[in-house]
């Protein structure tokens, strides 16, 4: 969205220091050239041939594109040092003092050179006067169209550059909570597989083995930010597997999703893992009384949940691995996990997107 709004601020209002202004060089300097002699009633028709009517709108027109060039340098260079955010009276004092000390001696110049070419050197004063009084209304007329415009894309500008601000910090943020995924996992893999090398070195080299395809699925997904919910259930497959072979028939994984589900949502990678992965830590288990994990899907939620059976922990747990899945699913999909403990059952509920 950033993008598009950056792309439509540039085309209307040009970069920062430069502003897409053909159309009033093109029409409303002309359209000045030739009105404001019209008003003031400077050229007399009834006196001049067509060819001296024509010559002298040409130069009219010449002396508003001098006065046109002339204000628009001097006003770029007043922006430079002056803005309407910080320096507002400042910018309005210098804009009233500067614009007719240029506009009123240079048209008071070009005016008389006008009659000396075409009026034999006979001044009409009171028209020069009331011809300078209206270049220098169009003057300020022109600078506060200019002064409108550069404040619009100024503001469509910094708009756009905070929304790309929050986009890297939610972006970074996501890096670094998909950055704690791996190791903890790794950390805690590394700690079961020694495990079983001490008391089931038979089954290690299994576990290993497993291991590897686990953690090629987290390398692989590790940038998504979503999958299909088919590509989760695989890899939980997997994962779980490790978990058997570790516990057996202590631990035990029962899934309740349509097929229909598997092609059409979305979730954030590895988010299934984390919940598995919470409830084994948490809970005491055996094969004589197994922890039993569902999975479940109803209106727009997968349901993970599990009898609660707390473990004695040597240490407080961090809840790191929630915390981690609450701020990427908020960073993901803008929306927020359910988390639900009733004291006899831990349940956690998660937003799936649907494709299209």
């Amino acid at each position: 969205m950033a993008t598009k709004q950056q792309f439509i601020a540039t085309k209307l209002f040009g970069q920062r220091d430069k502003i897409n202004d053909t159309g009033i060089r093109v029409v409303l300097v002309p359209l000045f050239g030739i009105s404001i002699p019209l008003i003031t009633k400077m050229v007399p028709h009834e006196l001049f041939t067509n060819w001296q009517i024509k010559f002298s709108y040409l130069y009219t027109i010449g002396i508003a594109f001098i006065i046109y060039e002339g204000t628009r340098f001097l006003h770029f260079t007043l922006r430079s040092y002056f803005d309407w955010f910080n320096k507002p009276i400042k910018k309005i004092i210098a804009l009233v003092i500067t614009i007719p000390f240029y506009c009123v001696p240079v048209s008071v110049l070009l005016l008389v050179g006008w009659y000396n070419i075409f009026m034999n050197g006979v001044i009409n004063w009171e028209i020069v006067r009331l011809t300078t009084i209206v270049i220098l209304v169009a003057v300020f007329f022109l600078v506060n169209l200019y002064e409108t415009v550069f404040l619009v894309r100024d503001v469509a500008n910094d708009r756009v550059k905070n929304e790309q601000l929050e986009r890297a910090k939610a972006e970074a943020e996501l890096e670094a909570l998909k950055n704690q995924v791996d190791p903890h996992f790794i950390f805690n893999s590394l700690n079961t597989l020694s495990h079983l090398i001490e008391e089931k070195p038979q089954k290690a080299q299994l576990f290993n083995d497993s291991l590897a395809d686990v953690y090629r699925y987290i390398l692989h997904n590790k940038a998504r930010d979503l999958v299909f919910i088919k590509e989760e259930l695989g890899f939980i497959n997997d994962y779980f597997s490790l978990l058997k072979i570790r516990f057996e028939n202590a631990v035990q994984l029962h899934v309740y999703i349509d097929d229909a589900w598997l092609g059409q949502y979305l979730l954030p990678p590895i988010s299934l893992q984390i919940l598995i992965e919470n409830a084994v830590k948490h809970n005491e288990f055996s094969d004589a009384h197994p922890l039993i994990i569902t999975i479940s899907a109803a209106g727009q939620l997968i349901i993970v949940s599990n009898e609660v059976r707390k473990k004695t922990l040597r240490k407080p747990s961090g809840k790191i691995g929630l915390e981690n899945l609450r701020e990427r699913y908020r960073l993901t999909t803008g929306k927020e996990i359910i988390i639900e403990d009733s004291g006899t059952v831990f349940t956690v509920k998660l937003p799936v997107l649907k494709i299209g």
